[in-house]
């Protein structure tokens, strides 16, 4: 056993600190215990400044560590952008993990213009996200592997492969067909590349021989249109209150005897 894998929780803790680049640990109670450590595991350094930094290695460390709840390889994990998310589900809400690197929505989401303000706004992400999310139950996503399931053999010999699909691929099939007819064609083809297929936007311009940096203003539009076709808003708006609804008619009123 190693330095590193017999390090106590507070260090770990304190390593899982110093790897967000997002906290500066000039303000951060380092214990001088913790900080010896990481230091022999070769896992921090100390700046000229003073500033106690996480190594490559301590950052690889930090992440495997964040990992270990079993839900994806902790040696895999070192090397994604992993975070949780809570997303929108046909049956509520779910607390899942996701890799920020992987989608292009997220990457714009983090990077803020010259205002200051996101690429993107929270509702035009969710938005995005919510369309991938049926794309991918309506199993429309692209196989990269060989499969060798047995009703899909049996669909291509004409077995009774079309009886395969369940309810809930159907639905997930209507509501995406329903989201990019509401978008029109002017942007359909490109919320599934970007949303669905993980297109990055130079990809995007390339391929459509788009000038440099369009690509960014189209998807927000079309991240606009979904937006308003789920109902998404950066603000709630509508009555304070709704009307009492009863089954009595409309000339009937309650009474109240005394």
């Amino acid at each position: 056993m190693n330095k590193a894998d017999a390090l106590p929780k507070s260090s770990i803790a304190l390593l899982a600190a110093l790897a967000d680049i997002t906290r500066d640990s000039a303000r951060m109670r380092i214990d001088p215990q913790d900080a010896d450590l990481l230091i022999a595991a070769d896992l921090a350094r100390r700046e000229p400044d003073g500033r106690l930094v996480a190594t490559d290695a301590g950052c690889a460390r930090a992440l495997r560590h964040a990992a270990t709840d079993g839900a994806i390889d902790p040696f895999r994990a070192q090397h994604l952008n992993l975070a949780r998310r809570v997303i929108v589900t046909p049956d509520g809400h779910a607390d899942v993990m996701v890799d920020e690197a992987e989608s292009p929505l997220t990457w714009l989401a983090r990077r803020k213009g010259r205002d200051g303000q996101p690429l993107i706004q929270a509702v035009q992400l969710q938005a995005g996200e919510r369309l991938r999310g049926d794309f991918t139950r309506a199993s429309l996503t692209p196989r990269v592997t060989s499969s060798w399931d047995a009703s899909l053999a049996q669909g291509r010999r004409g077995q009774g492969g079309t009886g395969t699909f369940t309810d809930a691929v159907v639905a997930a099939r209507e509501r995406l067909r329903r989201a990019l007819d509401a978008t029109g064609p002017e942007f359909a083809g490109l919320l599934l590349d970007v949303c669905c297929f993980l297109k990055g936007l130079e990809d995007i311009e390339r391929e459509r021989r788009w000038p440099p940096r369009s690509a960014k203003v189209v998807v927000q539009l079309g991240l606009d249109r979904l937006a308003r076709h789920y109902g998404l808003a950066e603000q709630a708006r509508g009555r304070a209150r709704a009307p009492i609804r009863t089954w009595l008619d409309a000339d009937s009123e309650f009474v109240v005897e005394t």
